[in-house]
């Protein structure tokens, strides 16, 4: 490689750009939504497709940008994610209502589908024999993201600074830097194009049996990671005080297990690690859906969490080492997927909550009366019973997800290790 191309700089760079997706997703789902509906006189239908927006644009992002990261090449991709995350923050901090929080969050999105779309080819690209490994360490940044939105959130929480705007406005910050950081840096060329694959070659590994397989895969594991984590603390939010430093330990053991796993994950078959990923993940929601108890229930998170850690950066190293040829197209379908399953997992989690929740209600009670209890009632009391009901059984049917996962994970390596 040019030695001109200063790997250690780029790979640093892509970890803050990282953050910042990450700040995007701890801060506006675990803080800011609830506030918008009250402030802006918005409806819960209408938050929805402000949220889901975020997951549109990422997807919208990696589906354009993966092929043109060849053509215009990653600076210019990075250069995209810079521009639409400031404008995307700034609007969000000037909004006035839907239409604002509406295309400032469809910017932010963009910019973080950008993110992935060019960081994901440059880190394989500059470390073509650890992809795995680097793409593991890579995507540290982003639990490690949520962890620090999670504890800004719970900090002014609790020091009475509910003006949302400041939350919004910190993620600036690390912006401007990672800006700074790629600034007049030389880019490497992808690896489709170092190893001389043609861009057909490109187009006929995206829909060859196995990449299909795989992206498949990347809407179950995505969906069990990013549609859990956003909903956890509202499914969980009776069963702990501080429900979003449930988030904050799920994202700090994720954060850790990437970073350190390092040498466990480039001596360890991917098919193995994926494996064993789905089957923790399972055993961690069926604890979640079946114990009680603040103590309990973040030690059943935490092996939950040990599961997700390694599905999404796993996934997209698999991939980019048995089918090279997918190049940069391959990463970003695969990234774009993945968002889309956890954009399709949001709604779905929320139904299977309220009908859950609906069910767990004492024959005679009327739902309505419950919900706008006074603190201290009877009835409030019953509905909070319903609500950690609920949420238990809905983390029981999450689990069928990894449950299917196990058993395509172990047909993958038995196909792989004939």
């Amino acid at each position: 490689m040019d030695t001109s191309i200063k790997k250690t700089q780029l790979f640093n760079a892509s970890c803050v750009a990282l953050v910042v997706t990450a700040l995007a997703f701890a801060t506006r789902g675990s803080f800011v939504e609830g506030i918008w509906a009250g402030e802006f006189n918005l409806t819960n239908t209408q938050v929805g497709w402000i949220v889901g927006t975020a997951f549109w644009g990422f997807t919208l992002a990696m589906v354009f940008g993966g092929p043109l990261v060849d053509i215009i090449g990653l600076g210019r991709i990075i250069a995209i994610a810079f521009i639409c995350h400031v404008i995307g923050i700034v609007m969000t901090i000037l909004a006035t209502g839907f239409w604002t929080l509406f295309i400032s969050t469809l910017f932010v999105g963009i910019a973080n589908g950008s993110v992935e779309a060019a960081c994901n080819p440059l880190i394989t690209s500059m470390y073509t024999d650890e992809k795995t490994r680097r793409l593991n360490r890579f995507h540290a940044w982003f639990p490690t993201g949520i962890v620090i939105g999670g504890l800004v959130v719970y900090l002014f929480s609790n020091i009475g600074l509910t003006n949302w705007r400041w939350a919004m406005g910190i993620m600036l910050i690390p912006t401007l830097i990672y800006g700074y950081m790629f600034l007049n840096k030389k880019f490497p060329e992808t690896e489709r194009v170092t190893s001389g694959f043609s861009y057909k070659d490109m187009l006929r590994a995206c829909i060859s049996p196995l990449f299909l397989f795989m992206a498949f895969c990347m809407i179950l594991t995505a969906a069990t990671e990013l549609g859990t984590n956003q909903w956890i603390a509202a499914l969980l939010a009776n069963v702990s005080d501080n429900p979003i430093l449930l988030l904050v330990w799920i994202s700090g053991i994720m954060a850790l297990a990437r970073q350190f796993g390092g040498t466990f994950v480039h001596n360890t078959k991917s098919t193995v690690i994926l494996l064993f990923s789905a089957i923790l993940a399972f055993v961690g929601l069926l604890m979640m859906g079946y114990t009680t108890g603040a103590v309990l229930v973040f030690t059943s998170a935490g092996i939950f969490a040990l599961g997700i850690a390694f599905f999404w950066p796993t996934m997209l190293g698999f991939v980019s080492e048995n089918i090279p040829q997918s190049g940069a197209l391959g990463l970003a379908i695969m990234g774009g997927i993945g968002f889309l399953g956890g954009a399709i997992a949001q709604p779905a989690l929320g139904a299977i909550f309220d009908a859950q929740t609906a069910a767990a209600i004492p024959a005679g009670q009327v739902l309505d009366v419950l919900k706008t209890a006074a603190a201290g009632t009877q009835e409030a009391a019953t509905w909070a019973q319903a609500q950690i009901t609920g949420g238990a059984h809905t983390l029981r049917y999450v689990a069928i997800v990894p449950a299917a996962l196990i058993i395509f994970f172990a047909f993958l390596h038995f196909r792989k290790t004939k």
